[in-house]
């Protein structure tokens, strides 16, 4: 069986751990870097291998799948040229910024007949599997999510609004798609937002149905320090409630007399990050995909759909009103 050819194009931190799991995949190989700072593709190239190329063109000439993994506001056209040339496309989040382009890339990747993957790695990591196994095996009536950041500095672009879209594309809308993954289609939000440390609304409270009757609050702070965990999702059901701490633990509690309730843990503090963030398992479906010739877990409709709540959410703010959701 032929390898499959993996290009990278962005060598930042991103491309660095898909090439790094790449490297070590018997079924691909990283036969090609494109990065527009020559150096630090060069330096990616001598800890997993490939050929560092002088322009995008080069890159798509030789690989049979695409990596995205440059700033959020270049995703749409790297990945349209992509699939114009005939490759396969595994695309960092967010697949687009702005609904206008998200749906152009939608339209186009339905359109290929290659595999389209979008890197919402939360759904693979094993603490939020776990919670869908038992959010699926039960019937929750609501929850409580948080995702903040520590500081919007480190990286410098993570502050700026022209590479990433807004603070809601480059943090929070990793569980929006979480949201969707655990609790179903959402049928209409009420969101409120301030501005404080930065050029931008950084600051966020949401309320969510869902259209099976569920309901969630979410909160996200984008200079609320970096105390643990700095994500969390809380899930209430009948005497029960399950809540996770990042990608580390889950904790169940079931009972409602204090002194009896049985508190089940399921930690991942001893794996691997690539592992436990979910990384390692969602390169390994983009390459069963592409070898199997099956629907990717997280297609390109995921990836629109998480580009339109982020998008409905700006939207709630700017006019004051619900939003509704067909």
């Amino acid at each position: 069986m032929d390898k499959v050819k993996i290009g990278i194009i962005g060598t930042g931190y991103i491309g660095n751990v898909h090439g790094r799991i790449y490297s070590r995949d018997e079924r691909a190989e990283v036969s090609a870097l494109f990065d527009i700072v020559p150096e630090r593709a060069e330096r990616t190239a001598k800890a997993v291998g490939g050929k560092v190329c002088s322009s995008r063109k080069e890159l798509l000439e030789n690989c049979d799948a695409v990596l995205v993994c440059s700033p959020n506001k270049t995703h749409k056209e790297i990945a349209l040229h992509a699939i114009a040339e005939g490759r396969h496309v595994f695309c960092e989040k967010p697949f687009a910024i702005g609904l206008e382009n998200a749906k152009k890339l939608l339209a186009t990747a339905n359109q290929s007949n290659k595999i389209f993957q979008v890197g919402h790695n939360r759904r693979f990591a094993p603490v939020y599997a776990r919670l869908k196994e038992l959010v699926s095996a039960d019937t929750p009536h609501s929850a409580h999510i948080k995702m903040n950041r520590g500081e919007l500095k480190n990286p410098v672009w993570t502050g700026d609004t022209k590479v990433t879209g807004g603070f809601l594309y480059e943090t929070t809308i990793h569980l929006f798609d979480m949201m969707r993954f655990q609790f179903g289609e959402i049928s209409e939000l009420a969101a409120y937002g301030s501005q404080h440390e930065y050029p931008e609304i950084d600051e966020f409270s949401i309320i969510l149905k869902f259209k099976n009757g569920f309901h969630c609050t979410f909160a996200s702070s984008s200079d609320a320090s970096w105390h643990f965990p700095f994500e969390r999702i809380e899930v209430f059901f009948h005497h029960r409630t399950i809540l996770t701490e990042e990608m580390e633990r889950l904790f169940d509690s079931n009972g409602f007399d204090h002194k009896t309730q049985n508190i089940q843990t399921f930690s991942c503090h001893m794996l691997e990050k690539f592992e436990k963030w979910g990384y390692l398992q969602e390169d390994k479906a983009f390459i069963d995909s592409i070898l199997e010739g099956k629907e990717p877990p997280v297609t390109a409709f995921d990836g629109f759909k998480s580009v339109e709540l982020v998008e409905s959410v700006y939207e709630a703010i700017r006019t004051g009103g619900k939003i509704k959701f067909d």
